[in-house]
């Protein structure tokens, strides 16, 4: 199981030591929300930002463009050190190209996939895709509650992967607590993006470590096997 600290909820005037502190936590991401003010009424950072925590980190930076035009932003992210690229079912006939640029510059290549969307718009790009995101909020603002209509989504998108024999990570963002993290790993997720329910707990390490137990068991109770890399998941047989 993946946990991924979303950097949206750190504190803003320390992302360097914030960085660190996710690192020593035993986090296995690190989420990069990048807001263009467009396609999400808010603004977040620029390829800057992700620069200088490539410096201050070991850890992968997932970086999730939430933008109308993330073709202009694909390079300078990629340079700056984003290991993964999320970009979203939304931009429709833009997306084949899109994804082949993100495979391109050697990145990992996630679909990201909006809650009043229909899931099986991602259907077609399984096979193209190392990630699938369901937001489980409204892109754009932190700290919302969980939508819990998007669980059926998660199931789906979990017995694809199964159907198809495919090895991409199913991840989920928005509203992840230690309640929520049960429903979405028993749905089929493996990786989980949390910032107030982890960022905003004194110990880091302890609340990453109780969501991945947490994650852990309740893909067990549904009969699914935790992946042994961050590159893949295995269904149970």
């Amino acid at each position: 199981m993946i946990i991924a600290p979303s950097l949206l909820a750190s504190n803003y005037a320390r992302f360097r030591d914030e960085a660190r502190r996710a690192q020593k936590a035993r986090a296995d991401w690190l989420h990069v929300d990048i807001m263009d003010g467009h396609f999400v009424p808010n603004l977040t950072f620029g390829p800057g930002i992700v620069r200088m925590l490539r410096k201050s980190t070991r850890l992968p930076l997932d970086v999730h463009l939430m933008c109308s035009r993330p073709e202009i932003l694909l390079r300078p992210f990629r340079e700056a050190g984003a290991w993964g690229l999320t970009v979203h079912v939304e931009l429709e006939n833009r997306l084949p190209s899109l994804l082949w640029d993100v495979r391109a510059l050697g990145a990992k290549v996630g679909l990201a996939v909006n809650p009043p969307t229909p899931v099986s718009a991602v259907k077609p790009f399984l096979k193209l895709v190392d990630l699938v995101l369901v937001m489980t909020v409204n892109p754009g603002y932190g700290g919302q509650s969980f939508i819990e209509e998007t669980v059926p989504k998660i199931e789906q998108v979990a017995r694809w992967r199964r159907e198809l024999g495919l090895n991409f990570r199913l991840q989920v963002d928005g509203g992840v607590d230690p309640r929520t993290i049960q429903e979405c790993a028993g749905a089929g997720a493996d990786t989980f993006v949390s910032g107030t329910a982890l960022f905003g707990k004194r110990s880091l390490k302890q609340a990453i470590a109780k969501m991945r137990r947490l994650a852990i068991e309740a893909a067990g109770k549904a009969g699914w096997r935790a992946a042994a890399s961050a590159d893949g998941v295995t269904p149970a047989t």
